[in-house]
């Protein structure tokens, strides 16, 4: 009895270490949406975007937009963490204070539309570099994006990310 319940642990381990494995060229998991989905091994861009045909300038300076934006928007981000843990603490405790709640709810909100802006802003300065059929192409590969996105509350993070801006 024993050696049957080592055979099946034993074999539920090994199938386990094997499933995790990953192998260099073997599927991998991949996140829809998600900023690695977008590059191959050698960083050249792939998926939607691929078909906008971008000249190397153009590459060259929404690569220079996407670092840039991620400068600004890190400390919001981080600030935003902060928040939504403050957040947490104020409406699990003892005897919640709704008037700090409220005001840490006003912050959240700030915050969010703070980086939509930053957002906004990062898109309007990539699609006046595109061309006519760039714009085109780049409108429609947006609003797939958006829509297959869904709806994010806040428990999922609903703020918009650095995907945005990949591209």
């Amino acid at each position: 009895m024993k050696a049957k319940i080592f055979s099946v642990v034993l074999l539920m381990c090994l199938s386990t270490a094997l499933m995790s494995q990953t192998t260099e060229n073997g599927p991998k998991k991949v996140i829809p949406g998600h900023k690695h989905e977008m590059c191959t091994k050698d960083g050249e861009r792939k998926g939607p975007f691929k078909e906008l045909n971008l000249t190397d300038a153009q590459k060259e300076s929404f690569k220079q937009s996407r670092i840039a934006i991620q400068k600004q928007l890190q400390p919001l981000h981080n600030e935003m963490g902060e928040a939504m843990a403050h957040q947490k603490n104020l409406t699990t405790s003892e005897k919640p204070d709704l008037d700090a709640i409220n005001k840490n709810i006003d912050k959240i909100g700030a915050l969010r539309i703070q980086m939509a802006k930053i957002h906004v802003r990062n898109l309007m300065e990539m699609r006046s570099q595109l061309t006519d059929e760039q714009r085109i192409k780049f409108d429609l590969i947006h609003e797939k994006m958006k829509k297959g996105r869904g709806h994010k509350g806040m428990e999922h993070g609903g703020e918009w990310g650095p995907e945005h801006a990949d591209i």
